[in-house]
């Protein structure tokens, strides 16, 4: 009887983290389908007149679950609004809102997770901003660094999907502003997963 109740909780395990990592691979296909649409469409591209003519699509690296990572969700809650550099002289203000922890390939990573002062009228609209470089920035992905957007931590465990980190604007025109990762979040490790650098792959 054992072995059989043993059996059943292995088979439903596997069935759902299949169905898991089935959902997992939809988002990230369904994220670039949007992503290429958005970008050819000459209603909601960001791109400049010259570029959009060239353009076929965005390149992404290859969609692997090892960049979607679990991540222990560390809140900081005494920390001070701060203006966040970026590519002009715009300074935006941030406040950093937590920090999340977790591991590729055995290393012990953290990013800052921040959270914009800016008013919303709808708090579900709320989210936390990821800027982050890695190794492959300038070697492969955008050199100014890639951004990933999270919802609003509920729990002690999140998900990072790198799979979803896209490029600033400005990877794709100098016209945009765009906030620079800040040395806190320069990740030690090679992200081979979510957008490409923009026309160096």
């Amino acid at each position: 009887m054992k072995l059989k109740v043993l059996f059943f909780f292995v088979l439903i395990t596997s069935l759902v983290f299949s169905q898991d990592k089935s959902e997992a691979l939809k988002a990230i296909k369904e994220y670039q389908t949007e992503a290429n649409e958005k970008f050819s469409n000459p209603e909601t591209t960001i791109l400049d007149s010259l570029d959009l003519i060239s353009f076929k699509r965005l390149e992404f690296y290859p969609a692997n679950l090892k960049f979607n990572v679990k991540a222990t969700f560390v809140r900081t809650p005494d920390e001070k609004p701060f203006l966040m550099k970026t590519s002009t002289s715009r300074l935006p203000e941030y406040v950093k809102y937590g920090e999340a922890h977790f591991s590729i390939d055995d290393e012990l990573l953290t990013l800052n997770l921040y959270k914009s002062t800016r008013e919303v009228e709808n708090p579900e609209d709320e989210y936390l901003f990821v800027p982050f470089t890695d190794l492959t920035s300038g070697d492969g992905s955008y050199g100014g660094g890639r951004y990933i957007e999270l919802d609003i931590p509920t729990t002690e465990i999140i998900y990072i999907n790198f799979n979803l980190a896209y490029n600033p604007y400005c990877a794709y025109s100098a016209r945009y502003s765009c906030p620079i990762p800040p040395k806190e979040n320069d990740i030690l490790v090679r992200i081979e997963a979510g957008v490409k650098d923009f026309g160096h792959h």
